[in-house]
């Protein structure tokens, strides 16, 4: 009796220390960054991701207690830190050594979802230099996948070339692979083949194969297929962090407010416990603290937010 009182606060706290959250700033009606930080301590929320060096989100971040997940920036920020060391070292002084102290950075992200050629050794060197080598930089691989329509089975493709030198060069380093991993999407694409639920944490949902053990969400098995992936990289011991992960609540197929509830409710709920092939706390974060009105491409990319700019919440969540 005493353990099972017991269990469900151990599963509480491997959820929150599992969890983050993404912080998009394509919007021209979201709060300040001050006020963004405010709401996720008064969340409980620990852990976010910037896409970029924000000078003004990090200044918020200081001392907050919040681990932050620092992008350098899109291709162009890339290719520049690619070029030469030096560029590397700028950036290291500009954008970390003014924040290392007050802001906890856990990894900075060399591309996001585009091969970050050099400037992965590039940061490397210079956060050594700096006496900063505590700070992992890794890259954010796309959430592409494609699905076998007669067994339901996941398959990342994990086949280009340039990700087996990835995924050694990180295992060298001791830092874990950063992933995009985006059920929805996979939902989208092939919805006579992925059943709702399975894509959204729904009960009694499993796949057509006999797998085991068996996989009752499509989270688990894009996860568990990178996992293999990595094996076959010869980095099978790498630890993966899902970097961004999320579900629209409007203007798409299979995008609601419902269906939203439902997959970013069943994640929150689901991170502790880890995947089928890799048990324990997952490091997870949701995408995106705001619906964001000047995202580009769909309009179902302006409405991933679990909280509108008002900061009231898209639907009711529990983070703990």
């Amino acid at each position: 009796m005493l353990f099972a009182e017991q269990k469900p606060r151990i599963i509480t706290f491997l959820r929150l220390e599992s969890l983050g959250v993404c912080y998009g700033v394509h919007g021209n009606n979201l709060p300040s960054r001050t006020d963004v930080v405010q709401l996720y301590r008064s969340k409980g929320i620990n852990k976010t991701r910037i896409y970029y060096p924000d000078k003004e989100a990090l200044n918020a971040l200081r001392n907050s207690g919040i681990a932050l997940i620092l992008d350098v920036g899109g291709f162009d920020a890339v290719s520049h830190l690619a070029t030469s060391r030096s560029n590397a070292d700028a950036w290291v002084h500009d954008n970390v050594r003014p924040y290392y102290k007050t802001v906890n950075i856990k990894y900075i992200v060399v591309g996001n979802e585009h091969p970050p050629g050099n400037s992965m050794c590039n940061v490397n060197a210079a956060l050594a230099a700096a006496g900063l080598g505590n700070i992992k930089v890794s890259t954010a691989i796309d959430r592409y996948s494609s699905i076998n329509t007669n067994s339901q089975r996941i398959r990342i493709l994990f086949a280009k070339p340039y990700m087996t030198e990835i995924a050694r060069y990180l295992a060298s380093t001791n830092a874990p692979l950063l992933a995009n991993v985006y059920p929805y999407f996979a939902y989208k694409e092939k919805p006579r083949v992925i059943s709702l639920n399975y894509a959204t944490f729904g009960p009694g949902a499993a796949t057509s194969r006999t797998d085991s053990p068996t996989r009752t969400n499509l989270f688990d098995a894009m996860m568990d297929a990178i996992y293999a992936a990595l094996e076959k990289a010869g980095a099978g011991n790498m630890r993966v962090v899902v970097s961004e992960s999320g579900w629209p609540s409007a203007e798409g197929l299979g995008a609601s407010i419902d269906n939203a509830r439902a997959y970013n409710q069943g994640l929150i709920d689901h991170v502790g416990r880890g995947t089928p092939k890799r048990p324990g706390a997952l490091e997870t974060y949701l995408f995106a603290m705001f619906n964001e009105n000047l995202k580009s491409g769909d309009t179902t990319e302006r409405n991933f937010g679990l909280f509108y700019p008002n900061k009231a919440p898209v639907y009711p969540i529990k983070f703990n």
